[in-house]
């Protein structure tokens, strides 16, 4: 793709898209630890339920959006949904606004979310899960974002392009060029945006390994990494695997063959920073072959505690800048790429806050601040150039880079050695309960037409 033909298109036409919000959350009782009653009945049935499910376990409640044309309206949505699921909890019940799990109980008495005869493989599909993975590290909670570029503006550009293959294929190369990219370069999210730095001790003993630091009522915490949910303890699969991005044939063909060889039990189970989306993602890899990519799925991102809903609006701000960015960005050739980026997205996890640490860049040593500064320095020249207006979301990066102390993990790391893991947890989440409760006593339900939408929605499943 040429940047002088993004020149030619207007910011609005640039920046017009389908966004949503995937968000996952355990359920926490009082005291810190995991809730183990049922998925709550006042969201309905979690398999006809199209907005409040749950995720691994009963006790791990999933918020899904709609899609929408802005971030504005998936995230207003999205803090609606959180508002309502919030403060429709027991008084004794709390959202855990935390990747890392709370206090867990032992492995055989975490319940695994429970289904109906129509859903018999979705629980088949957890306990198989849970069997080769193990049931606490499926507890991880995140947010996913997904994002696709709009059919206009993918149209314009394919014709500015004169491309000579199809709008498909050309479409499939916008999504697949986005995706090196964006694991090539995922390192910088995790700093920017990770916020999972402490565990339980019940929790898994590998991720606790990694950690430096005890407080005084059995929790572990790191001083040097930001985000432990992305880091080599994370949710990863039990094998590197490395699937070719150059096409979605070469793609799908990488896929069946590690389910063939029994790395993987059907597409799904592929972990990774992105994500290929199809129409029909129940049918993933036929789908992604006959209609290729429609969307792309982000996996990064922490749960935030600082915020009632867990998700920060200029963080998704950011992404999407990020996002036409990989699109813009030369690629490199260097061989070894795929395997290059998860070290650095591992590193960068677990020692970011380390001076000693260092990237790697095609084979060669780079700081994270000078590497992150130049990523950030490329996008206010991109921004400039297009007239995207979002110099001030690129300021507040340009912040978390050159003072680590106004990171999101930095500041976890404050409260924590404070007040402890779990209590500075509850007392947060805590806090966001009230914060949603206060919400919607202030809201004028009669006449607010989203409100009534989905909460009838949310709560009925309607």
């Amino acid at each position: 793709m040429k940047f002088e033909n993004l020149l030619k298109l207007s910011s609005d036409e640039i920046l017009a898209g389908s966004f949503g919000i995937e968000w996952e959350s355990l359920r926490a009782k009082e005291d810190g630890k995991l809730s183990l009653t049922p998925h709550p009945a006042i969201f309905g049935d979690k398999l006809t339920n199209p907005v409040i499910t749950t995720d691994f376990s009963e006790s791990q409640i999933e918020i899904i959006t709609p899609t929408f044309d802005t971030i504005d309206e998936a995230y207003d949505t999205f803090s609606l949904l959180a508002d309502l699921v919030n403060s429709s909890l027991p008084d004794d019940e709390y959202l855990w606004f935390q990747s890392i799990p709370c206090i867990l109980p032992y492995w055989d008495r975490i319940p695994i979310a429970q289904y109906s005869e129509d859903g018999v493989d979705n629980q088949k599909y957890r306990e198989d899960l849970a069997k080769k993975y193990g049931v606490k590290k499926q507890m991880i909670s995140g947010v996913h974002f997904n994002f696709s570029f709009s059919d206009n503006f993918l149209k314009k550009l394919y014709s500015l392009e004169k491309s000579n293959v199809g709008f498909k294929e050309f479409k499939n190369d916008i999504y697949l060029k986005i995706a090196r990219n964006y694991l090539r370069y995922c390192w910088l999210i995790i700093y920017l945006t990770g916020c999972s730095i402490g565990s339980h001790q019940t929790f898994s003993h590998d991720c606790i390994h990694l950690m430096d630091a005890r407080d005084n009522f059995g929790s572990y915490y790191s001083t040097r990494g930001p985000s432990f949910r992305n880091a080599s303890c994370g949710y990863k699969n039990l094998k590197e695997l490395y699937p070719s991005y150059d096409s979605v044939e070469e793609f799908v063909a990488d896929i069946n063959r590690y389910i063939e060889e029994g790395d993987l039990s059907e597409a799904k189970e592929l972990y990774t920073q992105i994500r290929l989306k199809p129409k029909n993602p129940n049918d993933l890899l036929n789908s992604l072959n006959d209609g290729g990519i429609e969307y792309i799925e982000i996996g990064t991102l922490d749960i935030n505690p600082f915020y009632k809903c867990g998700l920060v609006k200029k963080d998704m701000a950011f992404l999407h800048l990020f996002l036409i960015y990989m699109l813009i960005k030369e690629e490199s050739d260097y061989e070894f790429w795929q395997k290059e980026a998860k070290i650095n997205e591992e590193n960068t996890a677990e020692r970011a806050y380390d001076d000693s640490m260092r990237l790697l860049k095609d084979g060669k040593e780079v700081s994270i601040g000078q590497w992150a500064s130049e990523i950030v320095d490329d996008m206010y020249e991109m921004c400039d150039a297009l007239g995207i207006n979002e110099f001030d979301t690129l300021n507040m990066m340009y912040e978390r880079i050159s003072n680590p102390d106004s990171t999101y993990g930095k500041k976890l790391l404050r409260l924590i050695r404070k007040r402890g893991y779990i209590n500075a947890h509850m007392e947060l989440s805590k806090n966001n309960k009230q914060i949603s409760i206060e919400n919607l006593k202030n809201m004028d339900i009669c006449n607010d037409s989203e409100f009534r939408k989905y909460f009838n929605v949310a709560l009925v499943g309607k």
